[in-house]
Order: structure tokens, then C-alpha cells, then sequence
């Protein structure tokens, strides 16, 4: 897949690692675990951000399904979102029906197949005709739900950190996330494969194959100059890179985010991933919705690599102080959080999905 990169840059960003992200997951967690729980104790409950969307799954700290934010959308708020048609998967068996479902949305490929309940771009496929459908079709879980939505080749792609405390008038964007796609800039002496390896962000897209299956060729030898688009996702499990673009926040953007998100009963937090054609359209509100995460979406333009890790983690800590106010607020309304039992179930059934998917592109 190669394609014209989109650069949104305010300083010289190198292509190395950040620093939290080379500190090992299950590191990175702790200081975030120890302060939830300290927060729990200080709020009699450790599961009190779930009741911060009430009118989604466990408020959309996990076990939230994309189509469900779409259902409790309005007209005007589903008018910004990427058109899509939703079925229950049963494997080779279910193409006709895929196809059906195509029609009626009005989709043509390429088309973008997205597990209805997911997490982090895993099992996020391009698919160009019917055969790589069929194929796609065949390695996804039986009985699971399956989102196909229209492929937007817009080059800008942003998260929209929202929240909006009960009983304000206006909402606020706590941050903007820009997601910058894994690839490499040929130099036309060196393969594909090559420039991966010497770069050690990029060596990740290579890493897990069961999890990602590359869409590049890597003996390819690109011009010099070539840009070469290493995926479709923009994670940083495959060498994306993130950037904090809360500087580019307007009026405009926020009063664009905000009529979406008040066309959603008792929605407070989340993050609106968008796709857009330019930093101006962007700063004027002028984006498609790919999907909508709840109070579990991560306040990850932390983790541009310009900041070092207290910074990084005084963002995330911000964002986990939010979600407790929130559900502090909620259940002074009457909202009560799920239980821990509950939260539990939702997070080890998603887990077991999420290793049944077919890779990423």
C-alpha cells in the first residue's frame, strides 16, 4: 500500500521511539493501576468511571461495541459518520448476506471490515473485492457481529478527546490526538524490508504476523523519495507514531464535536476518531466520524514522543481524574457503575475475541 503521507508537523520529530513507549506494557501500567485505585478508595468504587456514559456498555471502559454509539446517535450526529452496514458473521456462508448489506448502505469497495466489538485495530482490514471479503469472511469468528463502513482515503486521521461535565452548557476538548502512519521514505538503494529493520519503531509492523499481516512489499526497493505506507491502521502496535495536536483546538472544531455529542443522550466523555482532508478543515469542523470510544479510550496523545514520561503520565493521570469526577457526578444523578464481576467479564470476553481475529492491514 503506497500512499502520499500526511505530515502535520510543528518541530523536527525523529523517527526513534519515544520514551514510554519502550518501557515494557505491563511497567507502563503500574503508576496507571496504583493511581485508579487510589481514586476507587477515595470514591468507595473502584468501577465508578463506567457510570460515565450511562447509555453505553459499562460506560465504554470495555465491552463497548462501535454500532451501539451509532444507535444512540441522532439524525445530525449520524450524519457525520462514515456510512456503514452492520451483520452477524457466520463464516464463508455469510458473503451473500455481507454483500447485501453492502448494497444497502450504499458501500462499494473498497471497504474497511472492523469487528463490531474492538480494540486497538485488531482485526481492522482494507478490503478491495469480493475475494479478499470472502477471505476476511472465512477467518472471523462464527456469531460475532461485523462492521463493513466506506473506506475514507481523506490523508488526516484524529482523535477528538471530548468530555462534558453533567449539567455544563458546553463541553471542551481535552485533547487532539493526530495518528501518523507507519512508513518509510526510500532512498533507492535500500528494500522495503530493509528501511523496516533499521528503524526501531517501524520493526514492530514485522513483529507479529498473526496480529498484523503487512500490506507492503518488503523487497521492494522504493525511488528516492518514495513514500510507502506500511498499514492501514495508524497504532503505535505497528510502528504509528502519535503526535499531540491540541494546539490546532478552535471554536469551530469544538462546537462541530459538540453538536454530535449532544445528539447522544447522556454522553459525557470520549474520544471521536475522524478522518479530514487539511489542518484548515479540521480546525473548521469539517471531518467524517470513522468511530467513537467511550470513557476507555486512551488520552494517548500522551504519548508523543516529545514528552518525557512525567509529562506523558500527568496527562494520563488528568484524564483518569476526569472519569472519576464524572462517574461521581452520574451516580449523585442516580446512575450506578457496573460491578466488578461484570467489568471483568466484559474485559476477559473482549480478550478472547480479539485473538480470534483475523490480522490487521
Amino acid at each position: 500500500m503506497a500512499e502520499r503521507a500526511l505530515f502535520i508537523r510543528r518541530r523536527p520529530v525523529a523517527s526513534s521511539t519515544g520514551v514510554i513507549e519502550r518501557i515494557p506494557k505491563w511497567l507502563n501500567l503500574v503508576p496507571m493501576v496504583v493511581q485508579w485505585v487510589w481514586l476507587g478508595l477515595r470514591y468507595r468504587s473502584l468501577t465508578l468511571p463506567s457510570a460515565a456514559n450511562p447509555a453505553i456498555t459499562a460506560g465504554g471502559l470495555v465491552g463497548d461495541t462501535k454500532s451501539e454509539y451509532f444507535a444512540a446517535m441522532g439524525p445530525h450526529a449520524r450524519s457525520r459518520v462514515a456510512p456503514f452496514a452492520l451483520f452477524t458473521a457466520d463464516g464463508a456462508r455469510s458473503m451473500p448476506q455481507a454483500l447485501a448489506a453492502m448494497a444497502d448502505a450504499g458501500l462499494a469497495f473498497p471497504v474497511v471490515a472492523k469487528p463490531d466489538l474492538g480494540w486497538c485495530g485488531f482485526g481492522v482490514r482494507r478490503l478491495d473485492d469480493d475475494a479478499v471479503l470472502a477471505d476476511y469472511l472465512a477467518r472471523y469468528p462464527a456469531g460475532e457481529a461485523l462492521m463493513l463502513q466506506r473506506y475514507l482515503d481523506e490523508p488526516g486521521e484524529a482523535g477528538l478527546f471530548y468530555v462534558r461535565r453533567p449539567g455544563e452548557p458546553r463541553g471542551q476538548l481535552l485533547g487532539i490526538l493526530l495518528r501518523h502512519y507507519p512508513q518509510v521514505i526510500g532512498d533507492g538503494l535500500h528494500s522495503v524490508g530493509e528501511l523496516v529493520a533499521h528503524d526501531p519503531r517501524l520493526r514492530r509492523a514485522l513483529a507479529h504476523p498473526r496480529e498484523h499481516q503487512c500490506a507492503f512489499d518488503p523487497s521492494h526497493v522504493p525511488a528516492a523519495g518514495e513514500v510507502v505506507r506500511l498499514s492501514l491502521i495508524g497504532s503505535t502496535r505497528v510502528g504509528g507514531r502519535y503526535e499531540d495536536g491540541s494546539t490546532l483546538a478552535t471554536d469551530a472544531l469544538l462546537t462541530a464535536v459538540e453538536a454530535v455529542a449532544r445528539d447522544m443522550p447522556h454522553f459525557h466523555v470520549g474520544r471521536f476518531d475522524v478522518r479530514f482532508a487539511t489542518v484548515a478543515d479540521l480546525r473548521e469542523g469539517r471531518f467524517t466520524i470513522m468511530e467513537l470510544n467511550g470513557a476507555g479510550s486512551e488520552a494517548v496523545h500522551a504519548w508523543d514522543p516529545r514528552y518525557s514520561v512525567r509529562q506523558a503520565y500527568a496527562m494520563v493521570f488528568a484524564k483518569q481524574r476526569v472519569l472519576f469526577e464524572l462517574g461521581a457526578a452520574n451516580r449523585r444523578r442516580g446512575f450506578q457503575p457496573v460491578g466488578a464481576l461484570a467489568l471483568v467479564r466484559h474485559h476477559l470476553r473482549q480478550q478472547r475475541l480479539i485473538r480470534r481475529y483475523p490480522p490487521s492491514n
